[in-house]
């Protein structure tokens, strides 16, 4: 099969590559659309150990199973591998399962390629009138879905009548407001995205408002939850600014590791921070259906590319050109 693999900092090649052989209770898929993640540019600059090269990135994926009695089944795909038995699993919060693999990470190679083998309790059925790319922000919108959950869980009013910000405008940040919005948050969002590329995507995505950082969005202590989609010093150090007193930080991103955490007003003003990693099964379910049932909007705002493209993508990316929320290959376009 054709893959493309990253082999060393910045540099990915398409190749020929060994058909995965699915394990027993796993599924080969002809993979349909993968999208770019963050966590595939931090490999792609080489800033991710636990990604070393030679290795098949890619973990956002939709396909359709092409052997044994599921032929046929259009799904999109959980990255996800538990054991389903730890103490973690057993609660519903898999993600933190201490066993855990991601597709994308040893031992498991990623989903840009034609071909992938997955579990099949990884597997969730796609309707026929949803497009498989479409389907493939299941994951990416997964990661805003619980962090939304746990965000509300923890503040200390409904979410109804909670004043949200976003902080991020790739496929995590936006895919948290509009997950908000679909759990009862009242629009519009602001979103700081200092791509303006970007903006008119995010405009037409949902109640969502974009805006430079530092040029609009809500003031200082006005917002009850924030969420870092980024992750960087600056971001926290903003998502300190905009919580009230009693506010909530959900933070996703990955960005940097250390710094931007105003410690002494989290303390003074109970500001209660939540990193999340990923998503629950029940919460990528849920997703799922509700990109189906249409409660995340039209889901129109990725674009679709050929894998061959895949380098050239990684770098636009990379240098800040990128338009779409959300760039998801094709490996079966030419």
């Amino acid at each position: 099969m054709k893959a493309l693999v990253y082999t060393a900092p910045r540099s990915l090649a398409l190749r020929e590559v060994p058909d995965p052989e699915p394990r027993p209770g796993e599924a080969l898929i002809r993979v349909e659309a993968v999208g770019i993640c963050g966590s595939d540019m931090h490999a792609f600059e080489g800033h991710d150990e636990r990604r070393p090269p030679p290795l098949i990135l890619g973990h956002e994926a939709a396909g359709v199973i092409v052997a044994g009695p599921q032929a046929g089944r259009r799904v999109t795909v959980n990255p996800l591998v538990t054991c389903g038995a730890c103490p973690a699993c057993r609660a519903g919060r898999e993600n933190l399962c201490p066993s855990r693999q991601i597709i994308s990470m040893p031992p498991r190679e990623g989903a840009f390629a034609e071909l992938l083998a997955m579990p099949e309790q990884n597997l969730v059925t796609v309707p026929d009138g949803v497009p498989l790319a479409r389907a493939a922000l299941a994951e990416p919108l997964a990661c805003g879905w619980h962090a939304v959950r746990l965000g509300a869980r923890a503040l200390g009013v409904p979410l109804a009548q909670a004043r949200c910000a976003v902080l991020g405008g790739g496929a995590i940040g936006l895919g948290a407001a509009l997950a908000a919005l679909a759990q009862g948050a009242p629009g519009p969002i602001p979103l700081a995205e200092p791509n303006r590329l970007r903006h008119a995507a995010i405009s037409a995505a949902g109640a969502v408002v974009p805006h430079v950082p530092g040029e609009g969005g809500p003031g200082a202590g006005e917002a009850d939850l924030v969420i870092d989609a980024v992750g960087y010093p600056a971001t926290r150090a903003e998502a300190c600014r905009l919580a009230r007193p009693g506010g909530v930080i959900v933070h996703i991103g990955l960005g940097s590791a250390e710094g931007g955490l105003d410690i002494r007003r989290m303390t003074l003003q109970e500001i209660t921070f939540i990193g999340t990693y990923t998503y629950t099964k029940a919460d990528f379910r849920e997703t799922a259906e509700a990109i189906f049932g249409g409660r995340l909007g039209p889901l129109d705002w990725a674009e679709g590319r050929a894998l061959a493209a895949g380098p050239a993508a990684f770098a636009e990316i990379a240098a800040g050109r990128a338009a779409a929320p959300k760039i998801v290959l094709m490996p079966g376009a030419d």
